[in-house]
C-alpha cells in the first residue's frame, strides 16, 4: 500500500473528529436538531474505537481489539439512530438498542472464549449490518433529494461491504484466534473505503441538513405566521401567469373587523382570524390554495371549478363562521364574512385579472349589505 494502515487510521480519526465537532457545533447553535447531537456522539465513539484499533496495530492485544469493536459498534449504532431521526423524524431506539446489544453479546462471547478472530469477524459483520440499515433509511427518504440521498445510500452500502469483507477474509483464512492484528486484503481495502465512506456520508449529510434548513426558512417565508395559511407572495408568485380554464378566485373579508378589534381587543381579533382560517382549511379540497392576503382579507384559488361549486364552498364557509361563537378573553364573539368570486371561462385571463374581478365583486358584496357572496357581475344573497 502507498500508506501504511496506521496512517490511514489517523486519517479516519481526524476526519471523523472534524465531522463530529462540526455536527456538535451545529447542534449547539439551535439545539433543536437532535440528529446532529446523536451523530456527533456517534463519531466521538468511532474516533475512540479507531484509537484503540490503532494501538493494536502497534502492539497487539486482544483486550484492546475487543474494546475497539465495542466502541465502533456503539458508534455505528448511534450513526444509524441519528440517520433514522434525520430521514423519518423518529428515532427507533428500541431497534437500535436490540441490534447493538446482540452485536455486543456475540462479540463479547467470542472474545471471552478466546476466539478473538471469531469476535473480530462478528464485529465487522455487525458494523456492516448497521451501515446497511443506515443506508436503508437514506434510500427510503430519497424523494427529498434523490441525488444526495442515493449517493449516501451508496456510501453506506460500499462501506458496509468493506467491513463484511473483513469478516469474510478472516473466515476464509481460518483465523478464528488472532495472535496479531488483522492483516489481509480486506483490511487494506476497508481502511481506504472507511475514510472515503465516512467523509462522504458526513459531507452529504451536512449538505442535506443545510438544504433542509434553507427550505424550511423558505417555507416559513411563504406562510402567514398567525393563521398558518399561505401569504400573498406565496399565492401569487407570478400574478401575470395565465390561469387555467375553470380557475376560481374567491376573495373573503371579515365584516366590521376593525370594530371587533376596537371593542374586544386585538387578541380577540387574532382568535377570530385563526378560527376563520381553520374553517377555510376544513372546507377546501387538497389541491385548493388558501392564503391570508393581509389584515382580515383572505383568498382561495380553486382549480377545476365553476361559479356554482366555488359559490357553494364560499357560502358554506360564510354560514359556518356566522354560526360560530368564538370564545375570547372578553367573552364570546361572532363574526360574518363577505365574499367575491371570479371564475375564468373560455377567454384567457391572468391570475391578476381574476384577483381584480374577485376583489371588485367583494366590494360589491360589502356595498350590498355584507354577509353575502357576489360572483363577478351577479350576486347570490346570503
Amino acid at each position: 500500500m502507498f500508506l501504511d494502515q496506521l496512517s490511514i487510521l489517523v486519517a479516519i480519526g481526524f476526519s471523523s473528529a472534524s465531522l463530529g465537532l462540526t455536527f456538535f457545533m451545529m447542534w449547539a447553535i439551535g439545539r433543536s436538531e437532535t440528529h446532529l447531537l446523536v451523530w456527533s456522539i456517534a463519531l466521538a465513539l468511532i474516533v475512540a474505537g479507531v484509537v484503540f484499533f490503532g494501538a493494536v496495530v502497534e502492539n497487539y492485544s486482544s483486550a484492546l481489539l475487543f474494546v475497539s469493536f465495542l466502541l465502533l459498534i456503539a458508534g455505528f449504532g448511534l450513526l444509524h439512530a441519528g440517520c433514522a431521526r434525520f430521514c423519518s423524524g423518529q428515532t427507533n431506539w428500541a431497534s437500535t438498542v436490540v441490534s447493538v446489544s446482540i452485536s455486543f453479546i456475540l462479540t463479547a462471547a467470542a472474545f471471552a472464549l478466546g476466539y478473538s478472530g471469531t469476535g473480530t469477524m462478528i464485529g465487522n459483520v455487525a458494523i456492516g449490518v448497521l451501515l446497511i440499515q443506515t443506508g436503508r433509511h437514506y434510500w427510503l427518504a430519497r424523494s427529498e433529494s434523490p441525488l444526495l440521498m442515493t449517493a449516501n445510500t451508496v456510501f453506506c452500502a460500499v462501506t458496509a461491504a468493506s467491513f463484511i469483507a473483513c469478516g469474510y477474509a478472516l473466515a476464509e483464512q481460518g483465523q478464528f484466534i488472532l495472535t496479531s492484528r488483522p492483516a489481509n486484503w480486506a483490511e487494506e481495502i476497508n481502511s481506504i473505503v472507511a475514510v472515503a465512506g465516512l467523509s462522504g456520508m458526513g459531507a452529504l449529510s451536512l449538505t442535506l441538513n443545510q438544504m433542509r434548513i434553507a427550505n424550511g426558512h423558505k417555507s416559513d417565508a411563504m406562510k402567514d405566521a398567525l393563521t398558518g395559511l399561505l401569504n400573498r407572495r406565496a399565492l401569487f408568485d407570478d400574478p401575470l401567469d395565465v390561469a387555467p380554464a375553470g380557475t376560481a378566485v374567491v376573495m373573503m373579508d371579515l365584516d366590521y373587523f376593525k370594530t371587533i378589534n376596537d371593542r374586544f381587543g386585538h387578541d380577540s381579533g387574532d382568535r377570530i382570524l385563526m378560527a376563520f382560517a381553520e374553517l377555510i382549511r376544513a372546507n377546501i379540497r387538497i389541491n385548493d390554495l388558501a392564503a391570508r392576503m393581509g389584515g382580515e382579507e383572505f383568498c382561495i384559488i380553486m382549480p377545476d371549478s365553476t361559479p356554482k361549486s366555488s359559490a357553494a364552498v364560499a357560502d358554506r364557509i360564510r354560514s359556518q363562521i356566522e354560526a360560530t361563537s368564538i370564545q375570547t378573553a372578553s367573552g364570546p364573539v361572532r363574526a360574518t364574512v363577505s365574499a367575491g368570486i371570479a371564475v375564468r371561462s373560455v377567454e384567457p385571463e391572468t391570475l391578476q385579472s381574476l384577483l381584480n374581478r374577485a376583489d371588485a365583486a367583494l366590494y360589491e358584496a360589502k356595498a350590498s349589505g355584507r354577509n353575502r357572496i357576489e360572483i363577478s357581475s351577479f350576486s347570490l344573497a346570503a
